[in-house]
């Protein structure tokens, strides 16, 4: 098992397409980092990193082989394959991109910090160990972009329960049969309500998230992620 981050070596493993910037890497990076290992593309940094369970991944953001059809880059891949393996494993960003998505997609996928690859060796080394201490590292201009994008989701997420304050308990379980498909019935039957009781929930709630159509409804619970 790896030494853990409160041991003078921290484990890493690069991953880059570049050998010749792996190579440069690990040769910046001091004596209190140890790479226990390197990958180039999406598979073999899955394999390697759950293989060798290393403390932090140095990872880069746009890799070959990644294979997601939502445009996530190869970075954001390997982590959500590899991190359930290895739930001990934090991964820090390291790439030539300094863009607001690119930077955004990666943190969402559970990066724990972004740098970008004109960072100097000491300060990798200082990062590498922030991140496998459990604190989130970001080069000094992107660290705005992780705050804009997260403040946003925490607005939608007040915006949200904001709106399901309107609605009674009752009204929340009608709601979600609802938004999911289910027959005004099949709802009767879930909640053991009679059908003439549902059709006066769904007419409060259609009318209290001003909503139109059974079909409104679902878009708006899928957009909050309610259903």
């Amino acid at each position: 098992m790896a030494e853990r981050a409160d041991e003078a070596s921290v484990t890493v493993v690069v991953v880059d397409d570049h050998s010749i910037f792996r190579s440069g890497l690990r040769a910046d990076l001091d004596g209190s980092v140890r790479v226990v290992g390197e990958a180039h593309d999406v598979e073999s940094a899955v394999a390697v990193v759950t293989d060798a369970a290393p403390d932090v991944v140095l990872l880069d953001v746009h890799l070959p082989g990644a294979s997601v059809p939502d445009g996530s880059t190869g970075g954001a891949e390997v982590i959500r394959r590899a991190a359930p393996a290895v739930p001990t494993t934090r991964f820090l960003a390291l790439s030539v991109s300094d863009r607001a998505e690119d930077v955004v997609g990666v943190i969402r996928a559970g990066a724990r910090g972004y740098l970008t690859k004109g960072s100097s060796g000491t300060d990798v080394t200082r990062a590498v160990h922030a991140v496998a201490s459990g604190d989130a590292v970001f080069s000094p201009r992107l660290a705005g972009f992780v705050l804009d994008a997260f403040g946003a989701a925490v607005g939608e997420t007040a915006r949200a329960d904001d709106e399901l304050d309107r609605l009674s308990a009752r009204e929340q379980e009608v709601m979600r049969l609802i938004a999911r498909g289910y027959a005004y019935k099949e709802v009767a039957a879930e909640l053991f309500i009679s059908t003439k009781t549902v059709e006066t929930h769904v007419s409060a709630v259609l009318r209290k998230l001003q909503l139109s159509s059974r079909h409104e409804l679902t878009a708006w619970a899928s957009a909050r992620r309610l259903l």
